[in-house]
């Protein structure tokens, strides 16, 4: 059996709204970190992967709950952030093998 169309609806929009969300957090991370203001997929993922964990933890450390609260939306960016540097130091270490550069 299918839901309901105006619930289906509420699940998109929330869908919708947490990616919407997690690439505002992963473009703010980008700009704190001066990797500039183009936003790519890395900004989307570093965003809801940062917003998921930081914005949990500190939620939960400042005793929110989980409720929307200014803790776990600087938690959030917090996460991006690290999450951001994290992959960026990653992702610049040089190769060890395979491909030489041209």
């Amino acid at each position: 059996m299918r839901p309901a169309p105006a619930a289906r609806t509420v699940e998109d929009v929330l869908l919708l709204a947490l990616l919407a969300f997690g690439f505002l957090v992963g473009w703010v991370a980008q700009i704190l970190l001066g990797r500039g203001s183009r936003p790519d997929g890395r900004t989307l993922v570093a965003g809801l992967l940062g917003s998921f964990v930081g914005g949990l933890l500190a939620s939960l450390v400042a005793g929110d709950g989980l409720a929307l609260r200014p803790s776990g939306l600087i938690g959030s960016v917090v996460g991006a952030v690290v999450v951001l540097a994290l992959w960026t130091s990653l992702g610049s270490a040089p190769s060890r093998g395979g491909r030489s550069a041209r």
